[in-house]
């Protein structure tokens, strides 16, 4: 958790893996696949987050509920949609029609704009399992991801839950565990970056919902698309792999607010102001690992730090607001750091009060996590919230599922994580519970199966 995670919107152009989606007949109503559409565009907003998602404006919100009051108000909600008459069948809305392409540079679910709803799975190969077994696994994964983000059943058993669903900007990303490469006999290929990540002294880690020798993010702006991909991936792990953890995210959903704006997190804060954009020069030097990097399968690929923070809610929630802003380092309502300006204003670190003391102190979360007060260190954060009930005396179990991408975690992660060790004022009110490090190659090429340039190398 830092200044700069969880993107929502930005104004930047990215390298886009969307497209048109074209859903079979099988998982939309009669007529509509051949209308679908993606209404993707970018739009100029003051946000400083990287990434930027279309959304339906209140007028064509309007608009669209006009045009099927009737049925729906004969009917009732999604029945009169499945019952409008298949000559005039209704397309899907432009939440639903949005598409991230499978195959590419890169894999999806980095650069695209965080969705809805998340899932995060690892999973352990079974005893006796091995190379073969891991290469059969991730053909089956992949020859399901890519159907599934394109709006399709899958290949085989599908259980009907997302029917009727567009693509809803389904992303699903692989990754591969330390563990891993012992396991397959690949040692050789395990890439030096991914060694295991240091102890920090916050950590409260249960090793149980940690690691992993495999990892899937699943993402989708629709809850049942995103339960349904991870249901179908559980399903294809069949003999040859289990279950290790799995958890479960969210976001605020794309068209919720009145504009484009950075995310919130679940302790009311901005969060994701300064995360790095692809049009920073350095963007893809210090996000993906180069083309000619080492090892060869690792090329146009990234490492993901996976974290479980636990958010002590009620801790915070008893801070007067000043004191929680002091605690961030900036406003809660606009974002805005405490030496003046708005959201995107650059800090000013020496700026001084009229007792001469900082206006951001100097143990204040956003100062401390500043690449330029860590020798340049950065990550690109894209996170989930999380809430998985409470705790019997009644203490919410909430937080956020901390996801950052770098080149390397040496030089991204943990000189960052390092620092806020030793000194983050919001340390008291989190606490880090899990914790996974997986290397996530490039992406797969038309004909490919994700990983086989590591397993088929």
């Amino acid at each position: 958790m830092a200044d700069q995670s969880t993107p929502e919107a930005s104004p930047e152009d990215i390298p886009s893996q969307k497209s048109p989606g074209r859903p079979s007949a099988r998982r939309s109503p009669k007529g509509a696949a051949a209308k679908r559409s993606s209404t993707s565009t970018p739009e100029d907003t003051d946000s400083g987050t990287a990434f930027h998602r279309s959304v339906i404006s209140r007028r064509r919100l309007l608009g669209t509920a006009g045009a099927t009051g009737l049925a729906l108000g004969a009917a009732g909600g999604a029945a009169g949609y499945a019952a409008a008459p298949s000559d005039k069948a209704l397309p899907l809305t432009s939440l639903g029609t949005e598409r991230v392409m499978f195959h590419g540079k890169h894999q999806s679910g980095i650069t695209d704009a965080v969705q809805a709803r998340g899932h995060l799975a690892a999973f352990d190969l079974a005893a006796g399992a091995g190379r073969t077994e891991a290469a059969a696994l991730l053909r089956r994964w992949s020859a399901t991801a890519e159907r599934l983000m394109a709006g399709e059943a899958a290949p085989h058993d599908d259980t009907d839950v997302a029917r009727d669903a567009g693509p809803s900007a389904l992303t699903i990303t692989f990754g591969f565990g330390n563990s891993f490469f012992s396991r397959t006999g690949l040692e050789k290929q395990r890439p030096s970056a991914l060694d295991p990540l240091p102890d920090f002294s916050s950590d409260r880690l249960d090793k149980s919902r940690s690691n992993g020798d495999l990892w899937v993010q699943i993402g989708a702006d629709d809850a049942l698309v995103a339960f349904h991909a991870l249901r179908a991936l559980q399903k294809d792990a069949g003999s040859a792999a289990r279950l290790r953890w799995q958890m479960n995210g969210f976001n605020r959903s794309p068209g919720a607010t009145a504009h484009p704006m950075t995310a919130r997190n679940l302790m009311g804060q901005i969060d994701g102001t300064h995360n790095p954009k692809p049009t920073d020069a350095d963007f893809d030097q210090r996000i993906f690992v180069p083309a000619s990097g080492d090892p060869a399968w690792m090329a146009n690929g990234s490492y993901a730090v996976v974290r479980r923070i636990r958010m002590l809610l009620d801790d915070w929630e008893k801070l007067s607001l000043q004191a929680q802003e002091a605690v961030i380092g900036r406003r809660k309502d606009t974002g805005a750091p405490l030496s003046g300006g708005t959201e995107t204003t650059e800090m000013d670190l020496e700026k001084s009060a009229a007792d001469g003391s900082p206006v951001v102190p100097l143990n204040a979360h956003a100062r401390i996590t500043r690449p330029d007060q860590n020798g340049g260190a950065a990550m690109l954060r894209r996170a989930f919230s999380f809430h998985d009930g409470f705790d019997p005396d009644g203490t919410p179990d909430a937080g956020l599922l901390f996801i950052c991408w770098q080149a390397d975690p040496l030089r991204g992660f943990v000189p960052v994580q390092r620092k806020l060790d030793r000194g983050d004022a919001l340390s008291q009110y989190i606490r880090h519970e899990a914790s996974g490090l997986f290397a996530v190659p490039g992406g797969a090429a038309q004909g490919e199966y994700m990983g086989q340039r590591l397993l088929e190398g």
